[in-house]
């Protein structure tokens, strides 16, 4: 079956940095769009990053634009979040999510902290 299992989460003070990871197994990795969400306590799930099957096209929220980057490996079936100058107000869950028309699929998901 699908699994898509979130790694790199923890708790970092304003201004670090974190890697995410999320590997996938089950899927034709290549074919999937893939995408980060968060959800903050109280919140709604929030969109923060997508990248095509091919790698070649990227899209982000204006609140982590600049700060983000999305990228994937497809011979690893991995994707990637690199997170910068990070903010308080991005802690949240983060969880992946593989796409292939009406087919997604999610990951469990893990947690970032941004305080001091």
């Amino acid at each position: 079956q699908v699994q898509l299992v979130e790694s790199g989460g923890g708790s970092v003070q304003p201004g670090g940095s974190l890697r995410l990871s999320c590997a996938a197994s089950g899927l034709t990795f290549s074919l999937y769009v893939m995408s980060w969400y968060r959800q903050a306590p109280g919140k709604e799930r929030e969109l923060v990053a997508s990248i095509n099957a091919a790698g070649s096209s990227t899209n982000y929220a204006p609140s982590v634009k600049g700060r983000f980057t999305i990228s994937r490996d497809n011979d690893k079936s991995t994707v990637f979040l690199q997170m910068n100058t990070l903010k308080p107000e991005d802690t949240a869950v983060y969880y992946c999510q593989a796409s292939l028309a009406a087919l997604v699929r999610r990951g469990q998901g893990t947690q970032v902290t941004v305080s001091s």
